[in-house]
């Protein structure tokens, strides 16, 4: 991943006595899409080559679009190849704590996920390290730093435009910065850290680093570095060699507490506008997203099948369209063979939302369409965490809504849910 870092990487293990006790985690970031044994398998051994290692200690996938169910194949394939002993650990990256939560309840062992948090970034420190502190799973922080914009080299300065901004990394983060309240808030942060950083003898950099590495479920922060330009070696050492006080974490806090709240969850930056990438869209990682069902066309309407067994058996269709209605049949937590979500209503109700939102994304038609949603639940103790969830991603769209106590078909379905969209 990252051109040739891999390739440099694995020499500096292989060849340089500096290199013989060091730890090589790299991602797997693949195009959206269907995926298949075999591709994984190709994608894991060229990590493998690339690191001259027999297998990758920590492999990290990232998933483009959840509405996509292919992600979990992928995660599953990856699961297989580390039973082979091909990878030590499963990681991810860029998960929201929605889909961690569908992974690890679906029986994906997951150690770790590599997001954007920093001190401008928060995100991670609220729903998704609760989740991630309760299930094993540690956060690997990057952006800690943002791009370099914390750190001494930024203070006081003015409001950086242009040819100010020479590369990618300092546009993206810029745009975090902008996100997250302005130029004069994180002055104001850069201020406090270079306070604080006074009083222990350390750098704006080494501050924020130790603030990050200290936050719940935290397991790394990753510092970034280019060669021949930052290194950040001697600094990122020292980050073991001294703590900060109460007062003094009291003190960044409370210059947190004054920027905005960044929108949205971990990963949301590349999956929903506004995009806080360098470009501000996905233009210089993607070109399009792929329909997820093929359509077929009968009769004036056109017809998707999400591959479930009983579509065939019993004679329906995952989602039907006529002119611009969407009909969307009862959809449960399944994906092939894979029961998902297993005794969790909370994934089971987010999984079976991203089918339904593929189903109509194949058919033209979005999410915000949908006018009517009908909500099937098998236990009532679980409705609440049901309609909680049906709340969180019906939010801006407040569909017409039914919720019944029914006998679903099948032992594993928690909830089924079926919509109707009218096409704007």
């Amino acid at each position: 991943h990252y051109g040739s870092a891999e390739i440099i990487a694995g020499y500096f293990k292989k060849h340089l006595p500096a290199g013989k006790n060091a730890h090589l985690f790299t991602k797997w970031v693949p195009k959206p899409g269907p995926v298949t044994r075999d591709q994984v398998r190709a994608a894991v051994q060229e990590r493998c080559t690339r690191l001259q290692s027999e297998k990758v200690e920590l492999l990290q996938y990232h998933a483009w679009n959840f509405s996509n169910p292919f992600w979990l194949d992928a995660l599953m394939y990856l699961q297989e190849l580390q039973e082979e002993g091909l990878i030590g650990a499963i990681g991810v990256t860029n998960f929201d704590t929605a889909h961690l939560r569908i992974a690890k309840s679906t029986g994906v062992n997951i150690v770790s996920n590599q997001i954007s948090y920093s001190l401008v970034d928060q995100r991670g420190g609220g729903e998704m390290a609760d989740y991630c502190d309760a299930n094993g799973v540690k956060i690997l922080a990057y952006g800690t730093l943002c791009g370099g914009f914390i750190s001494q080299k930024w203070l006081g300065k003015t409001d950086p435009t242009g040819e100010a901004l020479p590369n990618w990394s300092l546009m993206k983060y810029k745009r975090f910065i902008d996100v997250a309240g302005g130029w004069d808030k994180f002055q104001h942060l850069l201020a406090t850290l270079d306070e604080v950083g006074k009083e222990v003898d350390r750098s704006i950099s080494t501050v924020a680093s130790k603030y990050q590495l200290a936050q719940k479920a935290v397991g790394a922060v990753i510092i970034g570095a280019r060669l021949g330009e930052n290194a950040h070696i001697a600094d990122a050492v020292s980050l073991f060699t001294f703590d900060l006080s109460t007062a003094q974490s009291s003190k960044i806090a409370s210059a947190l507490a004054l920027l905005e709240v960044i929108p949205g969850d971990c990963g949301d930056e590349y999956r929903k506008p506004p995009y806080l990438t360098a470009s501000g869209d996905l233009s210089h990682h993607l070109e399009d997203f792929p329909p997820v069902y093929e359509v077929t066309q009968s009769g004036g309407k056109s017809m998707i099948d999400s591959g479930t067994t009983w579509e065939n058996l019993a004679g329906y269709s995952r989602a039907v369209r006529i002119g611009d209605r969407v009909l969307v049949s009862g959809t449960t937590a399944t994906h092939g063979s894979i029961s998902v979500g297993v005794n969790d209503p909370v994934a089971q109700t987010h999984f079976v939302i991203d089918k339904i939102e593929a189903s109509l994304e194949s058919l033209g038609a979005k999410l915000t369409d949908v006018v009517r949603s009908r909500i099937f639940v098998s236990d009532l103790k679980n409705w609440e965490p049901i309609a909680r969830v049906h709340g969180i991603r019906f939010a801006d769209i407040r569909p017409a809504n039914t919720m019944f106590k029914a006998e679903l078909i099948g032992s594993d379905y928690l909830v089924e849910i079926e919509v109707e969209a009218v096409i704007q």
